[in-house]
């Protein structure tokens, strides 16, 4: 009679293990949404000229007023959404105009009542915002990640930016994308007006010290084929977490389909390592209008891994931004902020009041 072997037990073991992992993800219910308190209510400047408030409305008409000083766009989702609320807050605490700034939310799709409930959340802490969250269908995006350094990257939501000129309406022409993990010292009708020159359909931060060529595998620089798409371009680095689009010269140039393109190479020839970021660049870099460094002092979360603290780049400051692994609310929660965290402390709708009027 044959012996059992010895590893059968475990296998079984593993077996079980893996039936219980995958039954508890069938049955995982979406993160709940906390409750924010209501943020103070800002008035548009009289000194501004700004045209008149938008309805307090997330219906679809809002997105078409012709009143809108300015248009933004952000993502949506309940493991963002504390900074998703402190940086709607900082926006408009410094606009000239707020009660003029139409905001844009892009949400995963999957789960209309987990939608219905982030919308909730920014009328319960925003009653006079006008806004209009828009469903992203995620599966459009998800066969094409690839994994990259940090799973927070891979997640189909980050990549609903390179969505914009095809789910908002056409009405809307120009909006700045914003990253839930900024807030704003100044005014960003400024950042808005950015000059785009003609064929131009982004305007960003540039970084040209940075060392571009990290941002890319040996074999595609290897590669001829490959490499020579930067050829005849002053290709720099920029962070795609704050941008001002031009939305009909987007669809003009097919651009989503022009970043979808390198993401399907990178499915089958390892050619980047970073997220939602290298596709952009492969697209972008050198043909972007620069837009002034204060406009986004990114890295405040440090890293990709370790996500340690780090200062102010040399200069003045209109946005800060917590790109990187740490997020300031997940260390302050865990009691071991960095020493800016306490500004972005200062917009976070889950704490009590910390003076906000007085910023």
């Amino acid at each position: 009679m044959s012996r059992a072997s010895p590893l059968l037990p475990l296998l079984l073991l593993v077996s079980l293990l893996l039936l219980c992992a995958a039954a508890g993800a069938a049955t995982a219910t979406p993160a709940a949404v906390p409750t924010f308190r209501e943020a103070p209510h800002f008035t548009n400047s009289a000194s501004a000229r700004c045209p008149p408030p938008l309805p307090p409305t997330s219906g679809p008409d809002a997105a078409c007023s012709p009143n809108a000083a300015v248009h933004v766009a952000m993502t949506l989702d309940a493991s963002y959404l504390r900074g998703t609320m402190a940086a709607v807050l900082s926006v408009l605490r410094h606009a000239s105009c707020p009660e003029s700034v139409h905001f844009h939310f892009l949400a995963a799709a999957g789960s209309p009542s987990t939608t219905s409930d982030l919308a909730a959340a920014l009328r319960g802490s925003f009653p006079s915002l006008a806004f209009r969250v828009y469903p992203f269908d995620e599966s459009r995006v998800a066969g094409l990640i690839s994994a990259s350094i940090r799973g927070a990257l891979d997640r189909p939501l980050n990549y609903a930016r390179s969505y914009l000129a095809s789910t908002l309406p056409p009405c809307v022409r120009r909006v700045v994308y914003l990253d839930s993990d900024v807030i704003l010292t100044d005014d960003v009708a400024a950042l808005a007006a950015t000059p785009l020159p003609e064929g131009t359909a982004v305007a960003a931060p540039e970084y040209c010290g940075a060392n571009f060529t990290s941002y890319f595998t040996p074999g595609f620089w290897a590669s001829p084929a490959l490499s020579s798409t930067f050829q005849g371009r002053r290709a720099c680095y920029f962070n795609t977490g704050v941008m001002v689009l031009d939305l009909p010269r987007w669809r003009q140039a097919g651009y989503t389909a022009q970043i979808e393109g390198w993401m399907q190479l990178q499915k089958r020839v390892r050619i980047y390592e970073l997220g939602s970021l290298p596709p952009f660049l492969l697209v972008f870099a050198g043909r972007i209008a620069a837009v002034d460094h204060r406009w986004n002092q990114h890295g405040l979360g440090g890293d990709n891994y370790r996500g340690l603290c780090r200062g102010l780049h040399a200069g003045p400051v209109s946005l800060l931004h917590w790109s990187g692994k740490g997020k300031p609310w997940d260390r302050l929660d865990a009691g071991r902020p960095c020493p800016l965290d306490a500004v972005w402390a200062k917009y976070d709708l889950l704490r009590p009041d910390a003076g906000i009027d007085s910023l």
